[in-house]
């Protein structure tokens, strides 16, 4: 066995200077792809003998590959969604191994051309306005910890964030002038800018208080330890809310409502109102706009509408007077002449 083939170096090199210095994905990238390099070196082990330090580059197949996603699919079973996410994962790893040792090319071209699962799309959750009204209504705004899972859930809807750019997101960020606006760090380190509401804008001015004048590097939104809020931490206020809220609202007991709900919610009602699909692309700091096409497709509302403005009207015109044709002698003479 040559020493230079062993996997392990080139595991770390992958994750740590492929990642996140060459490419400058984002930790959370970094973080699924490592559990889907652990999750293969555990499959590898279990089902060859091969203790990971010990596995080698010419270990890992088209057919160990096509095994490993098998066995998602059947003793994990995940989902198609899950099993593509491990699938491009190993595409690029193997990708890295390629340009590392060019002597496996063949091998790597096998594994690339294993495809990606088709699946349906999964339909897109949103709420209504009112169900929006009402998860706004539920926290006790007279109680600090009220004041802030609002302002937490206001900012959510406002900006249409992911849970995890909201926790990392600094009073350094906010813009709270005349113009008030958020500076949200995105997927791949890409910032954006989100107008804030005057009303968002008023709210955390009365949540911040003297904070506000503290240091720009401090979270935006805390627990009650006054530690930073964590995406863990803003899943757990929304599905608090949603469940106190379902308690009243049949409509909210069959929908799974999380963080990535407020998102849809603030992209469909954005599309409501008559934001083109350019800007809610930008709002919500999509790299394509065929992600944000999506909305477009969800809102049955709009579609009805759309059907009524093109509806054959229901007037039924006076019907024009016809020639009876077989007894019209210049045409037949005509097609007798034929």
């Amino acid at each position: 066995m040559s020493k230079d083939r062993l996997l392990a170096p080139y595991v770390r090199q992958f994750l740590l200077q492929d990642l996140l210095a060459d490419r400058n994905l984002s930790l959370n990238t970094q973080r699924s792809y490592r559990d889907t390099i652990r999750l293969l070196l555990r499959f590898i082990h279990q089902n060859h003998s091969t203790d990971p330090i010990r596995v080698t580059a010419e270990q890992v197949t088209a057919d160990l590959v096509r095994n490993f996603l098998a066995y998602l699919e059947n003793n994990r079973t995940n989902s198609v969604a899950t099993r593509n996410q491990r699938l491009a994962a190993i595409h690029s790893f193997c990708r890295f191994i390629s340009r590392q040792l060019p002597e496996l090319l063949d091998q790597v071209r096998q594994i690339q051309s294993i495809p990606l699962r088709r699946m349906v799309g999964p339909s897109i959750a949103y709420l209504e306005k009112e169900e929006i009204d009402a998860l706004l209504a539920t926290p006790d705004r007279s109680r600090p910890q009220g004041q802030r899972d609002y302002a937490l859930l206001l900012f959510l809807y406002n900006t249409g964030a992911r849970a995890g750019e909201v926790a990392h997101t600094t009073l350094g960020d906010l813009n709270l002038g005349p113009r008030p606006s958020v500076r949200i760090l995105g997927k791949g380190g890409k910032t954006r800018l989100c107008p804030l509401w005057d009303h968002t804008s008023k709210v955390l001015r009365n949540l911040l208080g003297p904070r506000l004048e503290g240091s720009r590097d401090t979270p935006l939104f805390r627990n009650v330890r006054g530690q930073p809020m964590t995406r863990f931490g803003i899943h757990t206020l929304v599905k608090r809310t949603v469940a106190k809220v379902a308690q009243t609202a049949h409509s909210l007991r069959e929908k799974r409502a999380s963080p990535h709900t407020f998102r849809h919610t603030t992209a469909v009602h954005l599309l409501r109102s008559g934001v083109d699909i350019n800007t809610i692309r930008a709002w919500l700091g999509h790299v394509s706009l065929e992600t944000t096409n999506r909305y477009a497709q969800v809102d049955l509302e709009m579609k009805a509408k759309a059907l009524e403005t093109c509806a054959v009207s229901q007037a039924h015109p006076k019907p024009k007077p016809t020639r009876v044709w077989r007894k019209d002698p210049d045409l037949l003479a005509f097609l007798n002449s034929l």
